[in-house]
């Protein structure tokens, strides 16, 4: 059996744990990440880095690269499905920048993926090792691998996203609850797009169903669109499906021709099942924790996703500086007691579907600043009324 260890394992090479092993290398933290996929792809998926995500992104030194390569929308847009009514504008640009203190900006999320990954040491990022299970060995933890390798670890992370294989060797199976709706997404060039203009972001508001659209790159000249339809039939959780665009223009038939034009340009959609889970009690157990989507996974409705599991990666690698490495247990308990009503609030305004729709306040979400955040409390829940 081919056994090695490691002080820090952790599991999932998505931008939360990346983010983490960049945090904790900047703290001189060394952590190795075990990934099941044999190489990083250029998923068709934008992602929106709002002020929050970019604020704590920006200690790490790859912002300057965001904006060469990502766009800042002036404005963001929610308009009525029929009608195009403007229900709620929200300045952005430099309002954004000027207010937080830090941009919002969009892009391919294979972009800030890469980014991360040169952040890491090459030999440090194991990929083609799919996690099959962990159990205590001694004062340590046993991680079993598909190819029969096993590693010991210290302190373990489980940051494997929605299906987290670290979850439920914790707490056991559970399925996450599937919302009754599908998504359809892709990223095209914007000038495929044909007598309607392409607004740099916006959010179509339909009775059951919508349609959120912006600019990816610097140059204008690619767009996202995901567009989010009932559909109780559809359960499967893949990125890489191949939906029909015939089906998806159907659905969004009555919408505006503005909407209907970006739908249709579109040369090929990916369609997924939309997943979520109710807030955890505790994300871990001794010397092992979750992240991100695997411990507060969020349909995409407030852009939250990315950035919550950033800031996860922010506190607990601060956290671990900070003496945590002499108490693992302990620090992986504080981590989640400051986390957990942040993320929590943000799943539940998720759910409720109206985030932005009409003039809302977002300071809460976007003037976080991860790094100045108090790591001796939860967060304030005044703060988190939402």
């Amino acid at each position: 059996m081919n056994r090695t260890a490691a002080h820090i394992a952790i599991i999932g090479a998505g931008i939360g744990g990346l983010a983490l092993a960049a945090v904790l290398r900047r703290a001189g933290i060394a952590a190795d990440i075990y990934e099941q996929a044999a190489a990083f792809g250029h998923v068709g998926a934008g992602i929106q880095l709002t002020a929050n995500a970019t604020k704590a992104l920006t200690p790490l030194g790859i912002l300057p690269h965001l904006r060469r390569t990502g766009f800042a929308a002036a404005l963001g847009y929610n308009r009525m499905w029929n009608t195009g009514e403007a229900t709620n504008v929200l300045p952005m640009g430099r309002a954004i920048e000027d207010r937080y203190g830090s941009p919002d900006l969009s892009m391919h999320r294979s972009v800030l993926h890469f980014a991360l990954a040169e952040l890491i040491e090459l030999a440090r990022l194991h990929l083609g090792r799919k996690l099959v299970g962990l159990a205590p060995d001694g004062d340590r933890v046993r991680l079993d691998f598909a190819d029969g390798g096993t590693i010991v670890a210290e302190a373990v992370i489980g940051a494997d996203g929605l299906h987290s294989v670290v979850r439920e060797a914790l707490f056991g199976a559970e399925r996450p609850r599937f919302t009754g709706k599908v998504a359809y997404r892709t990223i095209f060039p914007i000038d495929r797009v044909v007598g309607h203009e392409v607004e740099e972001r916006v959010k179509w508001w339909g009775p059951d169903r919508h349609v959120v659209s912006y600019v990816t790159t610097a140059a204008q000249d690619e767009v996202y669109f995901i567009a989010v339809v009932p559909d109780a039939a559809f359960t499967r959780e893949s990125w890489s499906l191949v939906g029909d665009h015939a089906e998806l223009l159907s659905a969004f038939t009555h919408f505006h021709p503005r909407a209907r034009a970006l739908l249709a340009a579109a040369p090929e959609v990916r369609k997924w099942a939309l997943l979520d889970r109710d807030p955890m009690p505790s994300w871990g157990e001794g010397r092992v924790v979750l992240l991100g989507d695997a411990c507060h996974p969020m349909p995409p409705v407030m852009a939250q996703g990315g950035a919550s599991a950033i800031e996860d990666a922010v506190i607990l690698g601060r956290i671990l500086a900070d003496g945590g490495l002499d108490d693992v247990a302990r620090a992986f308990e504080r981590y989640g007691r400051i986390r957990r009503e942040r993320t929590a609030a943000m799943q539940r305004t998720t759910r409720e579907g109206s985030w932005m729709r009409h003039e809302t306040d977002a300071d809460w979400v976007y003037g976080y600043d991860v790094w100045k955040a108090p790591l001796d409390a939860a967060v304030p829940a005044a703060a988190l009324e939402r």
